[in-house]
């Protein structure tokens, strides 16, 4: 007889180890081998034994006669006694056998430790198939659910869900397409190759609730017969959705804390916003902030109504829905005030379909459209709000096929839209003192683009990226005596309001000393004992380091538009760089003297002589020691438009390579700076396009860390025939002659009408110069904007004006010449001093 399976037993579990046949008197009639090796007696000897006697122990149970008579079953654990004096524990299970074919009993025996493990079996199945607190599913070999555990709704959350299908049953009967079709996926995976399937998360969302989130923890095993062919799988599900949305929600408040906040710049933090929350929690996002927000202002306490400005627009897939309002878009959001709509509140679904956003006006770029796409889908917004303010409002939107925003969903906006709140508030804090500083900071510079009739000059000033790296650099063009001019390039140590308040009046006090013709290292000496006074007189917070002007540079240039010559001397600054034209560009061989305030040797002069057309560039040490933060885009770019006027130049950035040393950075930023001069001199090109050109090549596209200076200048030469010198001996007599030769050289000029005030100048400043210092004595006209007169004499004594009383013989030349001119003054010269006076031009 073959052994047969256990009864209740699975495929694949070991069954009973022999199996004997009885009579009615309990007599074995048959019995398969594995009952003489679990008895110890062969099929002969046990033929016609008593089944009873080869149990030990009371035989009171099971009373085989009983359950013979009573053609019932039973079962029970006894040992069987073998012929060699030992024991085996069995498991006894006796079945009775259909009385109209035969009559006895069918015993099967099992060893206790295998009865024991199929026990185990058996317990562990219904365990599985009865708890409700994990789910059990077994597939067939085409993957239909051919069994179920306890009710889903018991394991899968959100309220009893009912099947609605009948066992067995597809997948795709249970769950909505998608999700389903994932599953099956990892199923026959798992079928295919036997390797299985190790909590593996994912949607599992049911087809009779679809707007339900759902997600599900699941783990499958390939099952087999025990010929090793497949049965199907089985997989093992636990419902982890509220799990699941704790480390989203986790996971995203982690990536909101990371990307937004570090930027000070409104527009990045709210893309950061969108970019963020899409398309992981929505499939688009925009933010709409307040207009006057953007400049810095407080946007005040209302949303509904307000301008706001779209600074914000991401999209899941594909581009922006053209009836939605796109990114710069200009818009006020109104809503019907009869219908009670909540003010300052997170708003949903027909809630946001009441909004109607009206364009702000034909320039704003936006005509009539929609917050968020009117299709099917779930749509919400967000109020921004910090510091008791509403900045602003962050609008979202799913698609039709995900799950419609819930109540938790809006929460966790709710805070992730607060941290941006108030990054975005910080941001337009800074935003404000960021402009307030650069407003201050070109408020105290000249005008970009200054035309003397000795040079054209362009200015430009490149702010910092930062706040915390504007302040202290400065340019000036000052126009002197005898259509000379000055150039001016400086800047303070330290930076912010400080500095900048510094720089103001540096640059006011080298223009007050400028007016004295101050010869550029006498300037320069008075400048820094300024700086020594500024620092002793003004407080030090830390009590450690002086503050002030203490450390600032400065570089002061004076070009005389007659000669051709140009002086300069310098504080701590880098010599300017000389091109001619067809010529390379040089720096000049200016020995940098100490910074102001600092003390040390004297202030050095260098000379140079400049051909008209000749190219001067000033510029700030950091231009050519660049090191760039990547901050804004285009800031430089801004500056240069805002500062440097209209024009054309090249736009050439420098090539991005590895890193070099500090050195060889500077060197080769320096021979940029050189062949942009160079190209600039040799075509002739305005100042202007030359300062944006070098802007462009060393500046590209980037904000500096620290604010940058450039004075770029073309020197000019006065019109041939505009001058006229003469000089003469120290003897009165040449009075009349000096008279007469000044009103020939106005008459060639056209300029009659200055002939009667400039004969009486000369005649009282040549009388005085003959009179007070001798000779010989210098005599200029130089025709310019206005008519300059020049008396020279050896003497270093400066003329002063007084008035003189009515008894006074004398003392009243002076003040007759500060009459007749418009303007009047006195300079030192290498051979003693030169008294100067300027008339406005009368041709009639």
């Amino acid at each position: 007889m073959s052994a047969i399976p256990h009864p209740g037993g699975l495929g694949g579990l070991p069954g009973p180890a022999a199996v004997v046949l009885l009579d009615p008197r309990g007599e074995v009639l048959a019995s398969t081998p594995g009952a003489a090796e679990l008895t110890g007696r062969t099929a002969a000897e046990l033929h016609g034994s008593r089944f009873a006697d080869l149990l030990t122990g009371p035989n009171d149970w099971p009373d085989l006669d009983e359950l013979a008579a009573a053609g019932a079953a039973g079962h029970g654990t006894r040992t069987l006694r073998r012929p060699d004096g030992s024991t085996v524990e069995v498991r006894i299970d006796i079945h009775p056998l259909d009385p109209a074919e035969a009559t006895g009993q069918l015993v099967a025996l099992t060893p206790h430790p295998a009865a024991h493990r199929q026990e185990e079996d058996q317990a562990l199945l219904r365990a599985l198939f009865s708890q409700t607190r994990v789910g059990l599913a077994l597939h067939d070999a085409d993957l239909r659910i051919s069994r179920l555990s306890a009710d889903p709704s018991a394991i899968i959350r959100g309220g009893k869900v009912p099947l609605g299908v009948r066992l067995p049953a597809d997948l795709f009967d249970l769950m909505v397409p998608g999700d389903a079709a994932a599953l099956l996926g990892q199923l026959r995976h798992v079928a295919a190759t036997g390797e299985p399937l190790v909590y593996w998360e994912h949607s599992a969302r049911l087809k009779a609730a679809p707007e339900q989130e759902r997600v599900l923890a699941v783990s499958a095993l390939q099952l087999q017969d025990t010929n090793e062919q497949l049965l199907g799988v089985v997989s093992v599900f636990t419902d982890v959705t509220e799990q699941h949305l704790a480390r989203r929600r986790m996971a995203l408040l982690h990536t909101a804390a990371q990307r937004i906040g570090p930027s000070l710049d409104v527009a990045r933090n709210a893309e950061e916003l969108t970019r963020v929350l899409v398309p992981d929690f929505a499939d688009l996002a925009a933010v709409d902030l307040s207009d006057s927000l953007l400049s810095g202002d407080e946007p005040g306490a209302v949303l509904l109504g307000a301008p706001v400005r779209r600074v914000a627009a991401t999209a899941a897939t594909g581009p922006w829905p053209g009836e939605v309002y796109p990114l710069g878009a200009a818009f006020r959001i109104d809503h019907p005030e009869e219908e009670g709509l909540p003010v300052g509140v997170t708003l949903r679904e027909a809630e946001v379909s009441a909004l109607r956003p009206l364009p702000l006006d034909a320039e704003s770029g936006a005509g009539p459209g929609e917050l968020l796409p009117s299709r099917a889908g779930s749509r919400m917004i967000i109020p921004l709000r910090a510091r008791g303010q509403v900045l602003g409002s962050l609008a979202l939107w799913r698609a039709a096929a995900r799950p419609p925003f819930t109540r938790s969903d809006a929460d966790l906006a709710e805070e992730i839209g607060s941290r941006t709140a108030l990054s975005v508030d910080n941001a337009r804090r800074y935003t404000r003192e960021h402009r307030t500083l650069e407003t201050l900071q070109r408020s105290l510079l000249p005008q970009p683009v200054v035309e003397v009739s000795a040079a054209r000059t362009a200015g430009s000033y490149v702010p910092a990226g930062t706040a915390a790296g504007i302040g202290g650099g400065w340019y000036d063009v000052i126009p002197l005596s005898s259509a000379r001019v000055a150039f001016v390039i400086g800047d303070v140590a330290g930076h912010g309001l400080n500095a900048t308040a510094t720089m103001g009046r540096l640059r006011t006090a080298v223009q007050t000393l400028a007016d004295l013709d101050l010869a550029p290292d006498e300037l320069l000496t008075r400048l820094d004992d300024l700086a020594i006074r500024l620092a002793d007189v003004e407080p030090r917070p830390d009590n450690s380091s002086p503050g002030g002007a203490v450390g600032a540079t400065c570089l002061y240039c004076i070009y005389d538009p007659v000669t051709g010559d140009c002086t300069m001397s310098g504080a701590g600054r880098v010599p300017p760089v000389v091109a001619r034209p067809g010529e390379p560009a040089q720096e000049v061989a200016l020995k940098q003297g100490p910074p102001l305030g600092v003390g040390g040797s004297p202030f050095e002069t260098a000379r140079v002589r400049l051909e008209p057309g000749a190219l001067l560039l000033f510029f700030s040490d950091e231009l050519v020691t660049y090191a760039g933060e990547g901050a804004r885009q285009g800031a430089a770019g801004d500056a240069r438009r805002e500062s440097g006027g209209e024009g054309g130049g090249e736009s050439r950035g420098e090539g991005e390579g590895a890193e070099e040393a500090p050195g060889d950075s500077r060197r080769r930023r320096l021979n940029l700076l050189r062949e942009r001069a160079a190209e600039g001199a040799a075509a002739g090109r305005p100042p202007a396009a030359v300062g944006r050109a070098v802007l462009d090549a060393l500046l590209p596209g980037r904000a500096p860390a620290n604010d940058v200076a450039l004075l770029v200048a073309r020197v000019q030469a006065l019109p041939e025939g505009a001058t006229a010198d003469w000089e003469f001996r120290a003897d009165p007599t040449v009075v009349a002659d000096a008279r007469d030769a000044v009103l020939a050289q106005l008459k060639d000029w056209g300029l009659t009408g200055n002939a009667f005030p400039t004969e009486l100048i000369v005649s009282e400043l040549i009388t005085n110069a003959i009179r007070y210092a001798g000779g010989p004595v210098g005599l200029r006209l130089i025709l310019d904007e206005t008519l300059i007169c020049e008396v020279s004499d050896p003497s270093e004594t400066q003329p002063h004006l007084r008035r003189a009383r009515p008894t006074d013989e004398g003392g009243r030349g002076l003040f007759l010449v500060a009459q007749l001119a418009h303007r009047w003054g006195s300079r030192y010269t290498s051979a003693g001093k030169t008294i100067w006076t300027e008339q406005l031009l009368d041709r009639d």
